[in-house]
């Protein structure tokens, strides 16, 4: 009995001193594109940070790394097949897992972030295949072909959603007209719930979560509208329009102070919606002409960054009225993140650039060029431990931005 009970204190402290598992998901952990991150240099030596390492032969993508648990976790595309590398935290690569076909109809390659969850990986191809791995062997725990599976339709440059993690639950939108959204149990793949939605196609959008004591909610955009659902059963409690001209609403929208921000590209611009009746309604605050086609955005104390698409200028904006502060097109349009105070910037033109989230003036302090990889600036850079991780096509960079 005594050596019984000697044993079971020694199980509880290795459990209590066991590290705690990270988890990853794409733009950070609230979705909203800043990293909790601290001790950053507020300054780049004239060529940029220190490169600390590349990797070359990720193929053909435009997914954003992930990393978590020491470990990096991007995809990409070789001979139409998409693979998910993972790497640690010295570029060297650990393994290379195949999940099947990948978009190569147009712009070629992977697009979807991998979600890292308590020790399963999360890949959604642009076929709209939704794969589920153990973290540490890679093997397959399950796969759900969601176009097949829920009507779906797949989109004229593939599937780029990043499905979201709460709780037990994993939300994505295959778009059809009856399963709409849908949400999966994270763990085993079975469906909790599906939604009627809007009855319209996806449109390129990664959902993001709303919630408080008073409502629980998933909030994306679907072709020419954003929606919000109850995110315990899919009911559809509110839509409010937002037409791209070409059915493309790739931003995730923002949520903080009971507010949720939304923007698109195509001259459309930007709206603020204020959640009234427990999350069962929202009203408009203000639309702005900020018109951001894939690069997210950031709000930063009472201000939201970002940049346009064919109004080609970086925005400060209020965040409570809308009124734009500034507008200055120094560097070409592109997408944000922030982390300890500072705003970085990747222009579809390969610059990098840090910025002091001034309101007063767009205050470039440093910036370089990312001369490696191949094709399209689109992916979304990370930061993870003091270091900055850029993927551009074929290579992903690690630059050193902390002391």
């Amino acid at each position: 009995m005594k050596k019984t009970f000697t044993l079971i204190i020694a199980l509880v402290l290795s459990a209590n001193l066991a590290p705690a598992q990270e988890n990853s998901q794409w733009r950070g952990a609230n979705r909203d594109g800043i990293y909790q991150e601290h001790g950053l240099l507020k300054k780049w030596n004239e060529g940029g940070p220190t490169l600390l390492w590349h990797f070359d032969g990720l193929g053909e993508g435009y997914t954003s790394a992930a990393a978590a648990n020491d470990r990096i976790y991007v995809t990409g595309m070789t001979d139409s097949t998409g693979y998910l590398y993972v790497l640690d935290l010295n570029g060297k690569l650990l393994n290379r897992k195949s999940y099947g076909l990948e978009w190569n109809a147009n712009y070629n390659g992977s697009r979807s972030t991998v979600c890292a969850n308590e020790g399963r990986l999360y890949v959604f191809s642009g076929r709209g295949v939704l794969s589920c791995f153990d973290e540490k062997t890679l093997n397959l725990l399950w796969k759900k072909d969601l176009l097949n599976e829920f009507d779906g339709k797949n989109l004229k440059f593939g599937m780029t959603e990043s499905p979201l993690i709460v709780g037990n639950a994993i939300y994505a939108t295959p778009g059809g007209e009856k399963n709409n959204v849908v949400a999966l149990d994270r763990k085993t793949g079975e469906l909790l719930w599906s939604s009627q939605g809007t009855g319209r196609p996806s449109t390129y959008c990664s959902p993001q979560y709303a919630g408080n004591r008073d409502f629980q909610l998933i909030v994306t955009a679907i072709d020419s509208a954003i929606v919000g659902l109850d995110a315990r059963s899919g009911t559809v409690l509110w839509t409010v329009d937002q037409k791209n001209p070409h059915g493309m609403n790739p931003n995730t929208p923002i949520y903080a102070d009971g507010k949720i921000f939304s923007t698109t590209g195509g001259g459309i611009g930007s709206v603020l919606l204020e959640i009234t009746d427990g999350g069962k309604g929202v009203k408009k605050v203000w639309t702005n002409e900020m018109d951001n086609k894939l690069g997210g955005a950031v709000k930063f104390g009472d201000y939201v960054f970002g940049s346009g698409e064919r109004n080609k200028y970086w925005y400060c904006i209020e965040w409570n009225t809308g009124k734009v502060v500034y507008r200055d097109n120094k560097l070409g349009s592109g997408n944000i993140i922030a982390a300890d105070g500072m705003l970085y910037c990747y222009t579809d033109r390969g610059e990098m650039a840090l910025i002091n989230p001034s309101p007063d003036k767009f205050d470039i302090v440093s910036k370089f060029s990312v001369k490696l990889g191949t094709n399209q600036h689109w992916a979304h850079p990370i930061i993870y431990k003091g270091v900055l991780y850029i993927r551009h096509g074929d290579s992903l960079m690690a630059y050193k931005i902390k002391n």
